[in-house]
């Protein structure tokens, strides 16, 4: 058999249903995946077997006696380690925090636990989030996390475990979270679906804080489609996050909607000069794909503000509120990245007034982009301008600085580039963003765009996903991970189902 966890939620789902498979025998195979598999790409923090034996055997019961609670009863799972799951490790990626244990769920874990889903393991981030600012890809308790693709480039960060575990196989989704790229940036290296839902919709109650006014929690999965299961199970309202916006989602199970009336804003230079020489093939035949669809085009631009300051300096003042303690204490030594150590002491110093400035273009975003969805429904962008760097390269934004078309963009008054501040843009003003697989680079690593539309607009966006994804495959590609973990022990070297 072909390995199952490669397979999408509902075809996942059929299989149960059909009993071509129990909840058990998926739950086993996660289980050893992850184990023989999860720590060559120091993706998984801990494994969580008891629970989710228990679990998966509860949903086998649900699926014999026909009591389905919905399409992710008996689909296993991990959760980024940021994550609180009853009497289990929850590190938050940091040597300080390598013992800390919480005696209650996360608010999300609750939710899929109450959707029948089957939690398999913590999957492991870079160190409390990144929020000091770390400068190498090992800044984590388990090392740095190699990409499924080609181990000696990165999976990404923050959500640097989730996005190699799904893109693995080892599990068929997983939970990130996202304050600025956290999951965009992760799904677009390694080749998966990431969803950053609308700031306030998915509760934080159980994760942990980086930045209050900014910190996001989100699905990244196989497909488009998956991710909108996934966010019906996990959004809603809930007192114990303030920041709740007290809505819940619920994805359309019909046709796709005629596209032909969504209005798609883009900026053109991006997908060329503003992309790393060896995507841009790759990203002028994503264009293509989109345009077939049939939809409406408009150009637009961001506004000439310091966007990627303003999500920096909000960042660093609240995360290094966050951990005061820590910093005061000297645990800041223990941190495996000494940038990261740096920036979030010197977050301390960030002033009241260099903080409401960024608060003040934060307003300013907002109202832009009041403007900007005025005339478009949806924003089309790369999701990253460059394939994953290597794991022993600084992660200082080179390209987006020094690339042929930096200049061009200094002109037009955005630091940084216009597209490349779309993504601290849309988590300034907490806007949804769906990112898509969309081919490889010249030197095949996965490349990605992403989709971002208006506060609360993710069916939009999930529709136009599933367009997207029915007509191309690239969601449907995998690594050249061996099948299963005796096919590796033996050596073996197994043709994966479906490659690049």
């Amino acid at each position: 058999m072909d390995n199952p966890l490669f397979l999408t939620i509902s075809e996942l789902s059929a299989g149960l249903q059909r009993q071509e498979f129990s909840a058990v025998d998926l739950t086993r195979t996660a289980l050893d995946r992850l184990a023989s598999f999860g720590r060559d790409y120091n993706a998984v923090a801990s494994l969580l077997p008891e629970r989710a034996l228990k679990e998966a055997h509860a949903a086998d019961r649900m699926l014999r006696d026909r009591r389905d609670r919905g399409t992710l009863l008996g689909i296993p799972y991990g959760a980024k380690d940021l994550l609180a799951a009853r009497g289990a490790p929850t590190t938050w990626g940091a040597p300080p925090y390598a013992r800390q244990v919480f005696n209650y769920d996360a608010a999300v874990i609750e939710s899929l636990r109450r959707s029948g889903a089957v939690l398999v393991a913590k999957l492991a981030m870079i160190e409390l989030a990144g929020g000091g600012g770390y400068r190498y890809p090992s800044a984590s308790l388990q090392g740095p996390c190699r990409n499924p693709w080609n181990p000696d480039h990165w999976s990404g960060g923050s959500s640097s475990g989730t996005g190699a575990a799904v893109a693995a196989g080892l599990t068929p989704f997983g939970l990130g979270s996202e304050t600025s790229g956290s999951i965009l940036s992760p799904s677009s290296n390694c080749g998966v679906t990431g969803l950053r839902p609308t700031y306030g919709l998915v509760s934080r109650h159980g994760a942990m804080a980086l930045s209050w006014t900014m910190d996001k929690i989100g699905p990244m999965c196989r497909s488009a489609e998956d991710c909108g299961f996934v966010l019906e199970a996990i959004a809603g309202p809930d007192p114990r996050d303030p920041g709740s916006a007290g809505r819940g989602f619920q994805m359309s199970r019909g046709g796709l909607r005629r596209l032909s009336s969504l209005r798609v804003g883009y900026m053109a230079e991006e997908f060329e000069e503003g992309v790393h020489p060896t995507a841009r093939v790759a990203m002028r035949e994503a264009v293509a794909a989109f345009r077939s669809l049939g939809l409406r085009w408009k150009r637009i631009t961001l506004p000439a503000l310091p966007i990627d300051a303003a999500a920096r300096t909000i960042i660093r003042a609240e995360g290094s509120a966050v951990f005061k303690d820590l910093i005061r204490s000297g645990g800041l030594a223990r941190l495996a990245d000494r940038r990261q150590a740096i920036g979030l002491r010197a977050g301390l110093q960030v002033s009241a007034a260099d903080y409401l400035s960024a608060m003040r273009v934060r307003r300013m975003l907002q109202e832009a982009f009041v403007q900007i969805f005025s005339a478009v429904d949806v924003i089309l962008a790369p999701s990253r301008y460059a394939p994953a760097g290597r794991i022993d390269e600084p992660l200082d934004p080179l390209w987006r600085t020094r690339g042929p078309g930096a200049v061009r963009r200094a002109r037009r008054g955005v630091p940084g580039g216009g597209g490349v501040a779309l993504v601290p843009a849309g988590n300034l003003v907490g806007l949804p963003a769906l990112s898509l697989p969309c081919g490889f680079s010249t030197t095949r690593l996965p490349l990605a765009v992403q989709l971002v539309g208006r506060p609360f607009g993710e069916d939009t966006l999930i529709d136009l996903g599933r367009a997207f994804q029915a007509a191309t495959d690239w969601h449907r590609r995998t690594p050249p991970v061996p099948w299963t973990p005796i096919e590796a022990k033996r050596g073996s070297k197994a043709r994966p189902k479906r490659s690049t």
